[in-house]
């Protein structure tokens, strides 16, 4: 499996209280299909800064609707 898929699930699970895992896949979609809200998602972007070692500018955090989008920028961001 992918490590950095892992990571964020983790994390996703962590921020947003528990949400089921199976439910966590690259499609889905952060604030539909995992119920979180603005104050979620921020918290959100601010531990996968933080654990990934990556800044998410905010117009780009903004552009993020599912969690395959958060993969892929920590891919091309992570150093």
């Amino acid at each position: 499996m992918d490590p950095i898929f892992d990571e964020l699930k983790k994390i996703i699970i962590e921020k947003l209280d528990g949400v089921d895992e199976a439910k966590i896949t690259p499609e889905s979609k952060i604030r539909e299909d995992l119920g979180a809200d603005s104050i979620d998602t921020y918290e959100l972007v601010y531990a996968i800064e933080e654990k990934m070692g990556i800044q998410i500018p905010n117009d780009q955090a903004n552009e993020i609707v599912t969690v395959g989008d958060v993969l892929e920028f920590i891919k091309k961001n992570k150093k």
